[in-house]
């Protein structure tokens, strides 16, 4: 059964790679998609910074492949690779979904990176660099992902708040999301890494604005997070 699921694991990562190739790529909710249009909203990084999903890409993929030659049955792999199959099973028709619906989109990456935040934290301690930090930096993104997303979806149906408001409180839950699974492996830099990533271009879309220093002040603390980890060792 290990076996079984570690093929798996790479099959699915495989699919989830392949998907931009076969669906329309995704760049935010179209004006169609709600009722509100959310053009550049506040809590959308900068657009470079959605580059990171090539490395997430191709390093899910060489974990995959690793796991599968070396560690098929391995009892610390097998703990990572149960929340990991949610992620990559969900994460599979992902941009068919946000292509179609914000709400479904919104619903699905949360799921998705709940299971990513379940594989990194159960991610085995050996293996490092092929196991515990792509998980990492995939769960680090979809930890700010997800909550870029309630934010548009959000503001998008005019619930209370508006444009501003959804940014502000989104990157506000994102960051004491980070702190918490940050929290629990506290050496384990990568994530809170690709969290101060997405922070990063969450300040440059928005500049010296509201969201975009509330942005800047969730940066000082993650990396405070951070290096307050290393200092205490």
């Amino acid at each position: 059964m290990k076996t079984l699921i570690a093929w798996a694991v790479l099959a699915l990562s495989l699919a989830f790679a392949a998907a931009p190739l076969v669906t329309s790529p995704f760049t935010g909710f179209t004006a169609d998609q709600l009722p509100i249009p959310q053009i550049d909203p506040p809590v959308q990084p900068a657009g470079w910074a959605f580059a990171i999903w090539g490395l997430i890409y191709l390093w899910l993929i060489v974990s995959a492949a690793y796991g599968v030659w070396k560690r098929a049955d391995a009892d610390d792999w097998h703990r990572a690779r149960l929340p990991l199959l949610v992620a990559l099973g969900v994460g599979t028709p992902w941009l068919a979904i946000a292509n179609t619906s914000a709400i479904w989109a919104t619903i699905t990456i949360f799921l998705m990176a709940a299971g990513a935040i379940g594989a990194f934290l159960a991610a085995p301690r050996r293996d490092v660099w092929l196991a515990r930090v792509p998980f990492g930096i995939f769960a680090g993104w979809l930890s700010a992902a997800s909550f870029v997303s309630l934010g548009s979806m959000a503001a998008g149906y005019g619930l209370a708040m508006g444009q501003t408001g959804w940014a502000i409180l989104c990157v506000i839950f994102a960051t004491l999301l980070a702190l918490l699974v940050q929290s629990r492996r506290p050496q384990a830099a990568e994530y809170g890494l690709t969290v101060a990533w997405a922070l990063v271009a969450i300040v440059a879309a928005n500049g010296l604005t509201v969201p975009g220093l509330v942005a800047l002040a969730s940066l000082a603390a993650v990396i405070g997070g951070l290096a307050l980890a290393r200092i205490h060792k």
